[in-house]
C-alpha cells in the first residue's frame, strides 16, 4: 500500500536498522553489533539512542521490510514462512513476536485486511455488520486492540458478547475461514487460500479489546458472557488489565508512564482511582508536582463517570503501547509471571 511505503520512506536506513535492533532485544542486538566496525556501531548506537515514540505501524513496516528482504535471500527450496517464524520467534520471544509475525505473514497476502487498518472504525463496522459473528471475530482479532475496541462499540449491544466469546475461543484461523473472509472482502483480499493457520484471537486478544471499550459496554458484555459461560468469563477477567492494576507496575515503570501522560488527563483519570493507586502516583512524581496534583484533585469540580473512564482508557492504551515496546512491565492481571 502507498501508506505502508510512505512509513518506510519517512525513515532513513539507519533509523530502520535502529528500530529493528531495539525490537530484537539486548542479547541478539549485542551479537549483531559485535560483527560491525567502530564507525557502524557508533552511528547505529546514536540512532538507537535518538529513537523515541516508535509507533506500532513503523515497527511492523520495518519488520515486514526485513522479512521481505530475508525471504529474497532464503528462497532456496526452504519453507520460508516457517524459517522466518522460527528465527523471529527466537529473536523476539514467542509472546512479543507472535502477533507481529502473524500480521506480517498473513498480511503479505491479505490486502483487504491490511486496508482495514487504515479505515475508520465506523466504516469497518458497516462493512462487516451483516456477516456471521465468527467472521466479525476473525476481523477484530486481526486489528490492533484499540481499533478493534472502537469497531466493537459500533455494533448492537446484543452482538458484542457473542463476538468477544468467539474471539476468546478462537484457536487459529484455518485456510477455509480465510477463504470465506476472502469472499466477504471480494477484490480487496486475495491470495489467502494457502496461508497456514494463524494464531490470531484467543483469551488475551478478547481481554485486550474489552480493556479499551467504554466502561458501560464492557460491564454489559462481561455480564452476558458470565451468564453464558462462567469459566470463560473468569479467564477473560483474569487477563484484563484495568486502571487499578497500574499499582502493580514498578516505580520505574510508573515514572516512564507519567512522562507520556498529560497532566489534565491524569487529573481526570485519578478521580476514579483508589487511594493506594493515588499514593503510588504521588510517590513517583517530584514533591512539588505531587503537591500540585493533590491540590487540583481536592479543588476539582465533580466529573462525569463516563469522562473519567474515558481518560482511564486512554492511559491504559498508552500503558499497553509502552508494554508492547518493552519499556515497562505489567504486573498483576494480564502481566508476565516470573518464577
Amino acid at each position: 500500500m502507498a501508506e505502508d511505503k510512505q512509513v518506510l520512506n519517512d525513515l532513513r536506513g539507519i533509523q530502520r536498522a535502529a528500530i529493528l535492533m531495539l525490537a530484537l532485544g539486548e542479547k541478539d542486538a549485542a551479537t549483531i553489533l559485535s560483527h560491525m566496525g567502530p564507525k557502524e556501531v557508533q552511528e547505529l548506537g546514536l540512532s538507537m539512542a535518538g529513537m523515541t515514540n516508535v509507533t506500532t505501524v513503523q515497527m511492523e513496516q520495518v519488520m515486514r521490510s526485513f522479512v521481505d528482504t530475508l525471504r529474497d535471500q532464503t528462497a532456496l527450496g526452504l519453507d520460508s514462512d516457517e524459517y522466518i517464524r522460527n528465527i523471529l520467534t527466537t529473536a523476539l520471544g514467542a509472546d512479543k513476536a507472535g502477533g507481529v509475525i502473524d500480521r506480517i505473514l498473513l498480511g503479505r497476502n491479505s490486502k483487504g485486511l491490511e486496508q482495514l487498518k487504515w479505515m475508520d472504525p465506523r466504516a469497518i463496522a458497516e462493512l462487516i455488520r451483516l456477516e456471521h459473528p465468527q467472521i466479525i471475530a476473525i476481523v477484530l482479532s486481526f486489528l490492533e486492540s484499540d481499533q478493534a475496541a472502537a469497531v466493537l462499540s459500533e455494533f448492537p449491544e446484543r452482538v458484542r458478547p457473542d463476538v468477544i466469546m468467539r474471539i476468546a475461543t478462537l484457536d487459529g484461523i484455518q485456510p477455509a475461514a480465510l477463504k470465506e473472509l476472502d469472499e466477504i472482502l471480494e477484490k480487496q483480499f486475495t491470495g489467502a487460500s494457502n496461508v497456514k493457520s494463524s494464531s490470531l484471537g484467543g483469551i488475551k486478544t478478547a481481554s485486550d479489546i474489552l480493556n479499551l471499550v467504554d466502561g458501560a459496554i464492557e460491564g454489559n458484555i462481561m455480564e452476558q458472557i458470565t451468564t453464558a459461560d462462567q469459566d470463560l468469563a473468569q479467564l477473560i477477567q483474569d487477563n484484563m488489565f484495568v486502571f487499578d492494576n497500574l499499582i502493580d507496575i514498578d516505580d520505574r515503570g510508573i515514572q516512564t508512564l507519567l512522562r507520556e501522560v498529560a497532566s489534565d488527563q491524569l487529573l481526570l483519570a485519578l478521580r476514579g482511582a483508589d487511594e493506594a493507586l493515588k499514593e503510588k502516583i504521588f510517590k513517583n512524581m517530584s514533591k512539588r508536582a505531587a503537591e500540585m496534583l493533590r491540590d487540583d484533585l481536592e479543588a476539582a469540580a465533580p466529573a462525569r463517570l463516563k469522562d473519567v473512564e474515558a481518560s482511564q482508557k486512554e492511559i491504559l492504551t498508552i500503558t499497553r503501547r509502552l508494554s508492547d515496546a518493552g519499556e515497562i512491565s505489567l504486573g498483576g492481571a494480564g502481566g508476565d509471571e516470573f518464577v
